[in-house]
């Protein structure tokens, strides 16, 4: 599909800033003392509203969990979905009066749950006559107003994120996601929703949509050549002064960006991954933004804008539909326009409610066939495993991605000039709450080894590079002095490093000391039993991500590739579990790695 289809200057919602009217009753006046934009002696004309948002609800629709096959709960008896959310936005609505809000997200919809992977790749809302998304129904049917573009729209390939788009009733939004031939914007910039006032001219709120740069590493794959994304600071530095030239008296900014300013690429890219915190600081004119992407709950945070003095107030609600944030935001009417007089914001819980039958009633088939999809057995296991303790052990389950990852660059590279060199495997513990069953293995049970739709690539490496590698990952674990307790739930994620970001390699065999300090932790690191020569070349079998730079890991991003492969490795395992028939630990568990500290075993 070519990219200029929907350009900046052929959608009809961002020409003529996409304005759309919010019609019905209104907010009372009410009444103060004189200000500038009063004669005398009259009230000041005032006028109230709320913005509703959400953010990486990444395909959770209804409160359940696909992966165990029952209703969504976790420690803090969270929920999620769609259907929670829109009970929520009802209540809002009702309290304020639907005409006095507006409903708006920010990224991260069409990945996650398996039933966003079914109507991508089983029942792809692609095919002729095919289904209209089950989150592009949802959405519909709550009514939001824009939605900002996430990283993870691209993960399934550009022709899936443009259909999507042609079945929401609602723009994407993308002002940094550019057109790679014409540098002109892909998808619609911005919106400005008009609110009616009873005091005179309505409230024009624009909402600029900014979308993570990261999406040129991560999606690398299905964007290259096709579309660029700078930064979010430089593009709300264009875009901003437009919106306010334009007449906007309130603007919003739906970012799929963290907040806290770090990055994940290193130097690989120029623009900083988490950047709403500096949109805010150093761009004027913003009065709040919807923050998305770190998957972090922010009820309020409030950043002073460097050239305004003003507050300018942040707010990131919880992912997967388990937090609505409100910002509520006072105008008065000033010289003739609009003028923001107060924004606060809070976040409502989700599971406080129940779901909303309008919404689970609207895609009660499309959640069975999802349901009875993912419980399909394909092998049985001779053993349990789970990823309980994986990160601090080396677990047979771990080791089960590893060996279908090895055997399957093996077989790809059989025959060819790599087909000699011996082949290491990266994998990482994405939930300690998967396991395989013994006895009845299911689609759900392998796909919750790898919740992400990450493909599989071979890249030549050197035993100091993977050195190197395992070094970076092993910064994962807080200092532990040797003889101090060990407490597992405070030994991981040092420095807010995320279990996806921690990564074991097999093949080779070698200790971790966590006594010693991030950088020098690597202890004993053999192949084939011999000390590890730093010279020998190797096939590191990596996914897709860290092979484009996901979690800044050294070398790899810049190493050879020498294979790669378009199906997720999650189907590459469920491929492998029909083939075999039976999964036996027997055949793939060792320990390669262990927790040390000064030689001794931690565990």
């Amino acid at each position: 599909m070519p990219l200029n289809r929907r350009t900046l200057l052929g959608s009809a919602a961002a020409a003529g800033a996409g304005a759309a009217l919010a019609a019905g009753g209104t907010a009372p006046a009410q009444a103060a003392g004189p200000g500038q934009g009063s004669a005398p002696g009259r009230p000041q004309k005032r006028y109230a509203f709320t913005v509703m948002g959400t953010t990486d609800l990444h395909g959770n629709v209804f409160n359940w969990d696909y992966f165990t096959d029952k209703e969504f709960d976790d420690a803090a008896h969270n929920d999620v979905g769609l259907a929670k959310i829109s009970t929520l936005v009802e209540q809002v609505r009702k309290e304020k009066g639907r005409q006095n809000t507006l409903l708006i997200d920010a990224g991260d919809t069409i990945q996650g749950t398996q039933l966003a992977y079914y109507y991508a790749k089983v029942d792809p809302i692609t095919a002729k006559r095919g289904p209209v998304h089950p989150v592009a129904q949802a959405m519909n049917a709550i009514g939001y107003d824009a939605a900002a573009l996430g990283n993870h729209e691209f993960n399934y390939g550009i022709p899936v994120l443009r259909k999507f788009e042609e079945q929401v009733r609602f723009p994407l939004l993308g002002a940094n996601a550019l057109d790679a031939k014409t540098l002109k914007p892909a998808f619609a910039p911005y919106v400005i929703k008009k609110l009616r006032t009873p005091q005179g001219r309505d409230v024009r709120v624009a909402i600029l949509g900014l979308t993570n740069p990261g999406i040129a590493i991560w999606d690398k794959a299905n964007v290259q050549g096709k579309m660029t994304f700078p930064g979010l600071e430089e593009q709300a530095a264009k875009w901003v002064p437009k919106l306010r030239s334009m007449g906007a008296d309130v603007v919003i900014v739906s970012a799929h960006s963290g907040s806290d300013g770090s990055s994940s690429w290193g130097d690989q890219l120029p623009y900083v991954e988490n950047a709403a915190g500096l949109v805010a600081e150093r761009v004027p004119g913003i009065d709040a933004i919807l923050v998305g992407h770190a998957h972090v709950e922010i009820p309020e945070r409030r950043v002073v804008n460097e050239k305004t003095g003003k507050d300018v107030v942040l707010s990131e609600p919880l992912k997967w539909g388990q937090r609505l944030t409100l910002f509520d935001i006072e105008v008065v009417w000033d010289r003739g326009g609009w003028t923001v007089e107060k924004v606060s914001s809070k976040v409502l819980n989700s599971n406080t409610v129940a779901e909303d039958k309008k919404i689970t009633g609207l895609l009660a088939d499309e959640h069975r066939k999802v349901v009875a999809y993912v419980n399909q057995v394909i092998g049985t296991s001779t053993a349990a495993m789970s990823t309980a303790d994986a990160p601090w052990r080396d677990e047979p389950i771990i080791d089960l991605i590893n060996h279908v990852q090895t055997e399957t660059v093996k077989a790809a590279l059989a025959g060819g000039e790599w087909a000699a060199l011996p082949v290491l495997s990266q994998a990482s513990c994405f939930s300690r709450t998967a396991g395989i069953p013994a006895g009845e293995v299911t689609i759900r049970d392998a796909a919750g080894l790898y919740p992400f739709e990450n493909t599989l690539e071979a890249r030549l490496v050197t035993g100091a590079q993977i050195l190197a590698y395992l070094e970076y990952s092993a910064k994962y674990y807080v200092q532990t002095a040797a003889g101090a307790p060990v407490d597992t739930a405070k030994l991981t994620n040092a420095g807010g490093t995320p279990d996806y970001n921690y990564d074991v390699v097999s093949g080779l065999t070698y200790e971790i000391d966590i006594a010693k300090p991030a950088g020098s932790r690597i202890v004993d690191p053999r192949f084939g039993g011999q000390p590890l020569d730093p010279a020998a070349k190797f096939v590191l079998a990596v996914n897709n991500y860290r092979a484009s730079g996901g979690g800044n890991f050294p070398h790899v991003p810049g190493a050879q590739q020498l294979w790669s492969n378009s199906d997720e490795i999650r189907n590459t395992i469920i491929g492998w579990v029909k083939e075999t028939g039976t999964v036996d630990p027997a055949v793939f568990a060792s320990v390669d790695w262990k927790l040390t500290r000064d030689g001794t075993p931690v565990f």
